[in-house]
This record gives C-alpha cells, sequence and structure tokens, in this order.
C-alpha cells in the first residue's frame, strides 16, 4: 500500500465510521420520536411511560388508599362493590381472578359471599402489578383471619396476566382497568383466561348521564378531591391524576364495543349513581 493510499484510509475510514455511528443514532432517536404517545390524566406521555407513572402513583398512595376512598365517595364506594358482588352471583365452585385488586376489597367481599351462602370450593387469586398494594391486602386479609385455602395473591401485569387460559370461570376488575396502558389488551388477557361460559365483570367510573350533574361532579372532583388528597395522604398530584383518568376513559357504549370486540357475549351495562360508576358485563361464549 502506497504511503497516499495509507493517509487516506486513515482519514476516510474514521469519517466513514462516525458517520455511520450518526446514522445509527437518529435511527434510534426517530423510532423513540415515533413511539405512540397515551394519556396520563390530562398530560401527554409516551406509552412506555405510563405504566411507570400509574405504578409510581398508586405505590406512594397505597398505605391510605382505602381510607381516600371513603373520604372521596363519602364511604358510597362501600355499596358500589357490594351491589357488584351481588350482581356476579358467585356459586359453587367459582374460580374468581380479581385482577388490579391488591387492597383485597372485591376479594374480601368474595369469600364474606362464599361464606354467607355457604358455597363450596370457591377460590380467589388476586392479582396487582404494585407489590406495595398486595402487602396491604395481605396484612388486611391475616388481620381478618382469612383462611389460606379460600385466596392467594400473585404480582402481575393485567395486559399480560401470568396464568394460563382457561383457568378462571368468573373475573372482575374494579376500578383498575383506566389506569391500564392498553385497554384492548387487558380485555384480551380477560377473554384468555376465562373458561368457556366465563363471566368477565368490570366496575369503573364513568360518565354521568345528566349534564347538569356532571358539571357538578366535575366541580367537586377537581375541587375537592385533590385537596383531600394533600390533606389525608399527602398527595396533591396522585388524586388529580386520578380524577384526570377518569375524565379520559370511554363512555359506556364505547367501553361496550371495546368488550364486545375482545370476544365477549351477551355484553351490558348498569349505571349506579346517575352514571358516576357503572358496571360492565360480558361472558366468553
Amino acid at each position: 500500500m502506497s504511503l497516499l493510499t495509507k493517509v487516506l484510509f486513515r482519514k476516510k475510514i474514521p469519517k466513514i465510521l462516525a458517520g455511520h455511528i450518526k446514522n445509527l443514532s437518529t435511527q434510534n432517536e426517530n423510532v423513540n420520536n415515533d413511539e405512540r404517545e397515551t394519556h396520563f390524566g390530562f398530560e401527554k406521555v409516551k406509552e412506555s411511560e405510563k405504566q411507570h407513572k400509574v405504578h409510581e402513583v398508586f405505590e406512594n398512595v397505597a398505605k391510605d388508599y382505602d381510607v381516600m376512598n371513603d373520604a372521596m365517595s363519602l364511604g358510597i364506594h362501600r355499596i358500589w362493590k357490594d351491589y357488584f358482588m351481588c350482581s356476579l352471583s358467585p356459586t359453587h365452585n367459582t374460580k374468581l381472578l380479581d385482577v388490579a385488586g391488591g387492597t383485597g376489597d372485591i376479594a374480601f367481599r368474595f369469600i364474606d359471599y362464599v361464606k354467607t351462602e355457604n358455597l363450596n370450593d370457591c377460590h380467589v387469586t388476586v392479582t396487582d402489578i404494585n407489590a406495595n398494594m398486595l402487602e396491604v391486602g395481605k396484612i388486611r386479609s391475616f388481620n381478618l383471619k382469612h383462611e389460606p385455602s379460600l385466596i392467594s395473591w400473585q404480582e402481575g401485569n393485567a395486559e399480560q396476566l401470568p396464568f394460563k387460559e382457561n383457568s378462571f370461570n368468573a373475573y372482575t376488575i374494579a376500578f383498575g382497568i383506566r389506569n391500564c396502558t392498553h385497554i384492548d389488551k387487558v380485555l384480551e388477557e380477560a377473554y384468555r383466561v376465562l373458561q368457556p361460559g366465563g363471566r368477565f365483570m368490570c366496575l369503573e367510573f364513568s360518565h354521568l348521564e345528566n349534564s347538569a350533574a356532571q358539571w357538578a361532579y366535575d366541580q367537586y372532583s377537581f375541587q375537592v378531591i385533590p385537596v383531600l388528597g394533600q390533606l389525608i395522604a399527602g398527595e396533591w398530584k396522585a388524586y388529580q391524576y386520578l380524577v384526570e383518568s377518569i375524565r379520559q376513559f370511554p363512555n359506556q357504549e364505547s367501553f361496550k364495543q371495546m368488550i364486545e370486540e375482545a370476544g365477549f357475549r351477551q355484553v351490558s351495562y348498569e349505571n349506579l349513581t346517575l352514571g358516576v360508576v357503572a358496571i360492565h358485563s360480558g361472558f366468553k361464549l
């Protein structure tokens, strides 16, 4: 190789490599910029960021979650959840999966229902993506002296459940699905883990039927709930997000259509308290 060729080689190769590295960097930036956005309350965030942000919210509010539920709803959430369980109407041999149920509110009502009705061979599995919420539920369950054979706990993501298909004959999710990044994936997973004939039930905040009532509800939500969050849990932003997330959730008819698109049949919904919350139901047939 001549001296001239060596000089040119040495000068060109670093430039070529530098250009190649720059192109790769630009491509990576474009991939990140092209990532789909979703909502975190009223804020727009990358889809990959939402799960972490939601996880942080519930990690921070876990220990005061039940107290805040009482304060925000003036205790009415207890009636909603009682009615929700009565609507499910468990029978003998009900194997329930309660998703996003970390603190145990729905699971404990299931156990009470099973005992009251003297139902046999029933069990509830509670799953939640947040370990802190599950710990709160486990402590509550221990203090209530629940039989270990009736309840089990499993950390898991509603969008990718750690269970085999056709594992349960009932699925519940209460006030949790609106916090998920991909609601369609949650519904698909619910369908997958349910046995044929199994029932899907969701209790979630929704949209009021009356515009004047909706206005009054909005005033209470935005003016009062974050203040309560600050006073009781020391968490203004977390409860500001919770209020905003309710407004971003699909209305009753739109959510019903999503459930049908996931494969469920005989899909219906029932409004409670003028539509502050709604119960959605469907069957895997």
